[in-house]
């Protein structure tokens, strides 16, 4: 929840300091800017994912959750105490690009250590279940933080906020990270890594991961639709609701404020019916739904006139991102074997990320900007109707076994393709 508390506040803060690293001017140019920066994080995610995948296969699971959540903290620092344009021209852009960095390197092995850490210690009929709480911290980060908007919001003048005010919920999030750092270094490791008996040269490595490479193919294909759906509706709702639709920032704030509570519980009945059903019918239902639905619901959000039109179409929109993110922690996890698992859910899902994900915002504005703002609503549909094509072809997850490591990676050494026997 801290993590992913850092790195979307960020975003949801951004109306109020984009004015504060930048020359005044055009405010669609300055959150643009400023979307630059949040995306920049994404490319470095790849990077992270190469890192702290490669540590956590090798190291541990534990390991690589403690390291990501000390650069989280570093990066909270950093933004925290970063100077204004106006005393530092460009040099506080500067600091804010290396915050945004770190945290890229951050998040980048974090979604992987915790997936691969979720679906490893979970009782292997239960591991959708289990692996829905991943998407319920994040949320919950979301929900801490703009909680946190409101509160100032309505204790703050929004000149204050401007000002000063956008600093708070980063000294926030510094010493959360400090409190998880310490929680987590007396972390136990899954039973399934630490009865691992591949070769410890090969763990981590990307010639293991290339033995696997159909997967790897498949997870950024997989992650392409649901992570442009997902940062659509989360981290973008706000501003899309401020600046597109004319909703007073705080009724923005709210809406989406309502929505995550919402959508954070019904990650674990979506991910309980996972483990009943399987992972693809869910998956799915959600890419069906985003690529038929986003252009109609983008477009009455546009004239959304209030708090409860605006909060009944978010809520549309994110019951269908349910699908997705409900599920997704552990269908990746359950590609791949336990060698290469957090190197192989982190590297290809980071690429995917930094390519859709966390362009999304930034592709919003550049379409807005041009004129044609619909035209971000036909890309999230597309997106979502090339990983349809993916669910729908691709074999069920559900009963594959964690455990099959060895014989899996042997295949895999001499046939190029990994082994995706079922549990017996």
């Amino acid at each position: 929840m801290v993590e992913w508390f850092d790195w979307f506040v960020y975003a949801s803060f951004a109306t109020y300091f984009a004015g504060a690293f930048f020359p005044s001017g055009n405010p669609t140019a300055q959150l643009m800017n400023t979307a630059g920066i949040f995306a920049v994080g994404f490319f470095m995610r790849p990077v992270g994912g190469w890192l702290l995948g490669r540590v956590g296969d090798r190291k541990g699971r534990k390991a690589a959750l403690t390291l990501t959540v000390s650069l989280m903290s570093a990066s909270a620092v950093l933004i925290a105490v970063a100077p204004t344009y106006a005393v530092a021209g460009y040099g506080g852009a500067l600091v804010l690009l290396v915050a945004r960095l770190l945290q890229g390197l951050s998040v980048g092995g974090e979604y992987a250590a915790s997936a691969t850490y979720l679906t490893e210690a979970s009782d292997p009929a239960r591991r959708g279940f289990a692996s829905s709480f991943q998407y319920v911290s994040m949320t919950a980060g979301q929900i801490v933080g703009l909680g946190l908007q409101i509160v100032l919001q309505r204790t703050m003048s929004d000149s204050a906020l401007h000002s000063y005010g956008w600093r708070i919920p980063f000294v926030v999030g510094a010493l959360g990270a400090a409190v998880v750092f310490y929680l987590r270094r007396s972390m136990l490791e899954t039973e399934v890594y630490a009865e691992d008996t591949s070769g410890a040269e090969e763990r981590g490595t990307l010639r293991a991961l290339w033995r696997h490479k159909r997967e790897a193919f498949l997870v950024v294909a997989l992650t392409m639709g649901g992570t442009v759906a997902y940062y659509t509706y989360t981290t973008y709702l706000t501003k899309y609701l401020s600046n597109s639709a004319g909703l007073p920032k705080e009724t923005a704030t709210l809406v989406s404020f309502t929505a995550l509570i919402v959508f954070a519980c019904l990650q674990p009945l979506a991910g309980a019916l996972s483990d009943r059903i399987g992972r693809r019918p869910l998956l799915i239902t959600f890419a069906v739904g985003s690529t038929f639905l986003t252009v109609p619901v983008m477009t009455l959000l546009r004239h959304a006139d209030g708090y409860w039109p605006a909060l009944g179409l978010a809520l549309l929109a994110l019951v269908v991102v349910t699908g997705y993110t409900s599920i997704n922690a552990c269908v990746k996890a359950e590609l791949f074997p336990t060698g290469v698992r957090a190197l192989g859910v982190a590297l290809p899902y980071a690429v995917a990320n930094a390519l859709f994900g966390g362009t999304a915002e930034y592709v919003a504005l550049w379409f807005k900007k041009g004129g044609v703002e619909s035209g971000f609503y036909w890309y999230v549909a597309a997106c979502a109707a090339v990983s349809l094509v993916v669910y729908v072809t691709m074999r069920e997850t559900k009963d594959l076994d964690l455990t099959r490591v060895k014989a899996g990676q042997e295949a895999g050494a001499g046939s190029g393709e990994s082994s995706l026997t079922p549990a017996s």
